[in-house]
């Protein structure tokens, strides 16, 4: 159907549709401007690379350094495991009833609030494991919260390939492992790239549960190994908002402007590798 035999319901319809999209995109577009403006006269290499001797001021690369360590610690743990279990649900797992309570189960744990997963992970990793809070405890942790997320993201870009490609495998002397992993995982690349973004953010962004298993106040050196707890951007910026009155909003608007590229960047990155696969999945067919 063209635009000229379009109906004025359709019409109306699209101009809701549209208007909808772009008020979505306002309050965030306001708040990436609010903060660019607050806190980019701040921004400079010192203010990135260099310690801070306190709270109220200096640099930030300790908490950037454990935030960027943390999130990559976490997905090291998360990804592997999330997507075995995904494998295992869309290629081997019987369809039955205790299937759709897996299923329901790792959807419903996806919306546990992340304060109930710091309090997990402070009563097993920290306390019964005698991990102490590390970046380790802090890192487990996170990867339990990413799970059911990881898990359902990638199930679903594995459930996506078409069963066409799984029989063509097999009927070419594939055996079901082989298939599984040179065949399905890697058409759903895009789609784990997708789950692996989510994730990034999420991990990068959360405040309560590295609260109970890994962020320091402050220290004025960088963790020396995993077991060393760490400053964190998200951590960090909570205390000088709320717990510090000295430190100048220019400060606090930098911090927050930094943890935002931060996942920005991880986020473009992500999506660039996931351009180049569904390119080369192209180049394939």
């Amino acid at each position: 159907m063209t635009s000229r035999t379009r109906r004025p319901g359709d019409i109306v319809g699209y101009a809701v549709i549209y208007a909808l999209t772009a008020l979505a995109f306002i309050p965030v577009i306001a708040f990436v401007i609010y903060v660019i403006a607050k806190g980019i006269g701040r921004i400079n290499f010192e203010f990135l690379f260099s310690a801070s001797s306190s709270m109220e001021s200096g640099g930030i690369f300790a908490p950037l350094y454990g935030t960027i360590l943390l999130t990559l610690v976490s997905l090291l743990f998360a990804v592997p495991i999330s997507l075995m279990a995904a494998v295992y649900l869309s290629e081997y797992s019987r369809k039955d009833r205790w299937f759709q309570i897996i299923e329901i189960t790792i959807v419903n744990l996806a919306g546990v609030p992340s304060v109930v997963y710091g309090l997990f992970g402070l009563g097993l990793f920290v306390i019964f494991f005698g991990l102490g809070k590390s970046i380790v405890a802090g890192a487990l942790t996170m990867a339990c919260m990413s799970l059911p997320l990881l898990i359902t993201v990638f199930y679903q870009a594995l459930k996506a390939v078409p069963v066409t490609l799984r029989e063509a495998s097999l009927a070419l002397g594939a055996s079901k492992l082989s298939t599984t992993f040179r065949i399905v995982v890697p058409t759903a690349l895009p789609g784990i790239f997708t789950g692996v973004i989510l994730a990034t953010a999420r991990i990068a962004g959360e405040t309560a549960p590295v609260l109970f298993t890994v962020a320091a106040y402050y220290m004025p050196t960088l963790p020396q190994s995993l077991s060393d707890q760490s400053m964190l951007l998200s951590y960090h910026l909570y205390v000088i908002s709320t717990q510090n009155t000295g430190v100048k909003d220019e400060q606090k608007y930098a911090v927050t402007l930094v943890l935002v590229l931060l996942v920005l960047v991880v986020n473009l990155v992500a999506i660039w590798a996931r351009a180049r696969a569904r390119k080369k999945i192209g180049n394939l067919g």
